[in-house]
């Protein structure tokens, strides 16, 4: 099977080693130079392209899959737009006119666009209801993910990731040190976010579907810093309420929205595909981290 992995980033790095390693082609495509090394170090083949810009996509060879997990760089809802709806829309119009177009479309989503459920269960049927402006753009470019890429001919996949971890993205202090927010914690390893993807495309399944991608423990904000600390061997950090943090003057809107979205993300459907995780829950994803901490105090 050969992959282009459109955006080969943080999950497209680990998803591109998990793939050639398994004897898949991997093209890596960032827009930037500088990542030519870091695919090429993961096994890929290096190709410099904007998403956004159907002629620069025409350096991108025939494949059998499409992943497109391009990012806007954490910027606000206009660059998200630009990004998630524009670049989705010509990237499917791009591939899906070629000769030999792609069989298989995967978009890399967000559990963000659930909104608040007041710490209920959600899953791949729960109606969406998206509370911000850049939640509402990723919304929009899930719908182009499935109905667009099925109207050029090409089954359209949405993979919605929860809150991602790992290698460089553990943020320890920021639960040590608190004061820790109440609420739910949704989280996948990033060996698992690419494993997932990883998986949909190697066993055919979930065309023209959305799959839930996160751990088997939504956990709250309080218990897992509890956890992490007794297991870092430091005193438990401070708490407050959601009350208490919404009473502070320094947050914008976006953030004040966030704090006031609590649900619980189910990965039955995952598991019933057959995914087998690599880390089930934070206990073991964040071992290695532990283990580093305690190494270095």
């Amino acid at each position: 099977m050969r992959v282009a992995i459109l955006g080969c980033g943080y999950v497209g790095l680990a998803l591109c080693r998990q793939l050639t390693d398994a004897d898949h082609d991997v093209i890596g495509v960032r827009r930037s130079p500088d990542a030519t090394a870091a695919i090429e170090d993961a096994g890929g083949t290096a190709v410099r392209a904007d998403v956004t810009e159907a002629d620069e996509l025409a350096a991108v060879p025939d494949v059998d899959a499409i992943v497109f997990a391009a990012s806007s760089g954490g910027r606000g809802a206009d660059a998200a737009r630009r990004v998630y709806v524009e670049g989705l829309q010509t990237v499917i119009d791009h591939f899906g006119a070629r000769d030999e177009p792609p069989a298989r479309l995967v978009y890399t989503s967000s559990t963000g666009v659930y909104g608040d459920h007041d710490g209920d269960w959600v899953d791949e049927t729960t109606p969406l209801d998206p509370q911000t402006d850049k939640t509402r753009v990723l919304a929009e470019a899930e719908r182009i993910a499935r109905e667009r890429a099925l109207d050029r001919g090409i089954d359209g996949t949405v993979a919605r990731f929860a809150g991602l971890y790992g290698p460089d993205r553990y943020r320890l202090e920021r639960y040590l040190d608190g004061p820790v927010t109440e609420g739910y914690l949704n989280m996948v390893h990033r060996a698992d976010a690419a494993g997932a993807v990883a998986f949909l495309l190697r066993e055919g399944v979930a065309r023209d579907e959305t799959v839930l991608v996160v751990d088997d423990e939504p956990v709250s904000k309080w218990a897992f810093a509890d956890w992490l600390a007794d297991e870092c061997g430091v005193a438990e950090p401070p708490k407050q309420t959601t009350g208490e943090r919404l009473a502070a003057d320094d947050l914008s809107e976006t953030a004040r929205r966030r704090i006031q979205t609590s649900k619980r993300c189910s990965n039955d459907r995952l598991h019933s595909l057959g995914y087998e995780f690599a880390h089930p829950t934070f206990r073991s994803g964040y071992r290695d981290a532990i283990e580093r901490y305690r190494a270095g105090n």
